[in-house]
């Protein structure tokens, strides 16, 4: 039979391609936010949230600790390719968000299964013109530079899609990238393809989850149920098949949020549930809401072992904003 044989959890933010000075750039882009979400359902904007917080972050926003947090990602993401590598898995499942990328507003289903022949990424470093420095390094380290083709497993995707439609689960599905300038894949896709799986040498299969647009977004216990169903499926599948699980995504942004991402990390370790399936809505929007992926592998990958994790509550403003970055094994 087909078995889940390693979970990978990974944050995928620009700030993951390239080097700390730069996350301080990036810190400009929140005090221009009218709409940072906080984890109580309110959105503000900078003014007010420094009004609210005050300057409690300065010391951690300067460049001394930020550059600090800066020299652990690489290893940290080095040391996950390198658990993707020992397996030698035969497909590996990616679960991720979809933020207009494959689909548009008005057409966004709660979850989505592809199943075509191989992942088209969308050519934003050929759309959009003279991007920033920051957006140009983004742009490269989600493989999002040109229309760049990574290999899928067709016949595992729909032996997926079958056996979750059998056990209950309406999917939405694609099969196919007909125009790439106009809709394809993107970034948590991308950036898995590009910096675990040496640029798609393991034939993958994309779930996309509807996380960032009301009213369709899918619901953590739903998330980690699903992620159950698809172990099963697999499980039943005849083919002898190594599967690794990758969530990508996440933590919380652009208001970090410690005590979320704390209580998300070790509900996974302890494979809780409850914890998992309860974390509120509130909570998850915006950047943050892409916490649901790890919640649906940690389904998926519940029967598995957590092996190692870390996590990095990166502030680049004083007034907290930023992103919990976040990494983690389970086999």
């Amino acid at each position: 039979m087909a078995e889940i044989v390693l979970g990978i959890c990974t944050s995928h933010s620009p700030l993951l391609t390239f080097d700390a000075r730069t996350w301080c750039e990036r810190a400009e882009d929140d005090k221009r936010n009218p709409e940072l979400t906080l984890s109580d359902g309110r959105s503000v904007s900078y003014d007010q949230l420094l009004l609210e917080r005050g300057p409690r972050h300065a010391a951690e926003a300067g460049i001394a600790n930020l550059e600090v947090q800066a020299a652990k990602t690489g290893p940290a993401l080095d040391r996950l390719a390198a658990e993707i590598q020992a397996v030698r898995p035969d497909v590996v499942l990616i679960i991720g968000d979809d933020q207009e990328e494959l689909y548009k507003a008005g057409n966004t289903p709660a979850i989505a299964i592809y199943y075509g022949d191989e992942v088209v990424m969308r050519p934003l470093g050929e759309l959009v013109s003279q991007p920033p420095a920051w957006m140009e390094q983004a742009i490269g380290g989600y493989a999002m530079e040109t229309s760049n083709r990574f290999p899928c497993a067709p016949d595992f995707s729909l032996r997926l899609v079958e056996g979750l439609m059998d056990a209950g689960v309406d999917l939405g599905v694609a099969s196919r990238v007909d125009d790439p300038s106009k809709a394809a894949f993107g970034h948590a896709f991308g950036f898995v393809a590009r910096r675990l799986l040496d640029e798609g040498k393991v034939p993958v299969v994309p779930v996309l989850l509807n996380t960032y647009y009301p009213p369709n977004v899918i619901r953590p216990d739903r998330c980690y149920h699903i992620g159950e169903l698809m172990r099963r499926v697999i499980e039943a599948m005849p083919a002898s098949l190594r599967v690794a699980v990758v969530a990508s995504g996440g933590l919380s942004h652009f208001v970090t949020d410690e005590a979320l991402d704390l209580r998300v990390l070790e509900a996974l370790r302890q494979h809780d549930r409850d914890a998992l399936g309860s974390v509120p809505m509130d909570a998850l929007r915006a950047g943050s809401s892409e916490i649901l992926c790890w919640i649906m592998a940690g389904g998926a990958f519940s029967h598995l072992r957590h092996d190692w994790s870390e996590y990095l509550p990166v502030y680049r403003t004083e007034a907290g904003t930023g992103i919990g970055l976040g990494f983690g094994v389970w086999k």
